[in-house]
């Protein structure tokens, strides 16, 4: 588990942890250029909040537009990353028992002024998520351009850190216990987000 060692000593620690040296800068590079083609093509759509019947888009509350990463359909930089992320569920389950089954990912992109409120991503009465994880895709990003993943503890909502979305930084974190919010951002934020899971999986 070389490759991960600090990474999941850190999670182990402290339910969340972060790296600058996990991802390869040229696999980087092509998920940022596939990313944008997919908006180019526009095959992103406004994301919501809530599930089923409940779901609503809320720009107030959350403000970005994302496309789903469809295994069966992946190719180029997209399949690669997906290979890198089943042996990380691996390292997961192995290190954690977790019992994580499947994964689910998407492109994000957050308008200069967007981001999205606290939250927990592991939805009331949907236990399957597990374990968040960010790919910040962003070419390049300054202190100054804000947009921060903030991770909260749930004692007493005082902040545990503050990420920034620098290019190639890998953030992974407890869907079930740890609050957080994107802050608004001061020019377009890129990043591929997703959930390992705990449900069986949903293709073959």
């Amino acid at each position: 588990m070389a490759p991960y060692e600090q990474l999941l000593e850190r999670l182990a620690d402290q339910g969340w942890a972060v790296a600058d040296d996990l991802m390869d800068a040229r696999l980087c590079e092509q998920l940022r250029s596939e990313c944008r083609q997919a908006w180019a093509q526009g095959l992103f759509r406004q994301a919501g909040i809530g599930r089923g019947a409940q779901a609503a888009t809320h720009t107030g509350i959350r403000g970005d537009a994302i496309c789903w990463l469809e295994p069966e359909q992946a190719h180029g930089a997209t399949a690669r990353f997906l290979e890198f992320a089943e042996a990380l569920r691996g390292e997961l389950n192995r290190n954690f028992f977790l019992g994580l089954n499947n994964a689910e990912f998407h492109f994000a992109r957050y308008p200069a002024g967007q981001g999205y409120k606290t939250h927990v991503d592991q939805h009331r009465g949907q236990p399957h998520r597990k374990i968040s994880f960010v790919l910040y895709l962003n070419s390049e990003w300054a202190a100054d351009d804000e947009g921060e993943l903030c991770l909260y503890p749930a004692q007493d909502g005082g902040a545990a850190a503050r990420i920034l979305p620098l290019p190639g930084r890998v953030a992974l974190f407890r869907s079930d216990t740890i609050p957080h919010e994107v802050r608004p951002c001061k020019r377009t934020r890129w990043s591929l987000t997703g959930w390992f899971r705990s449900d069986p999986r949903p293709y073959p």
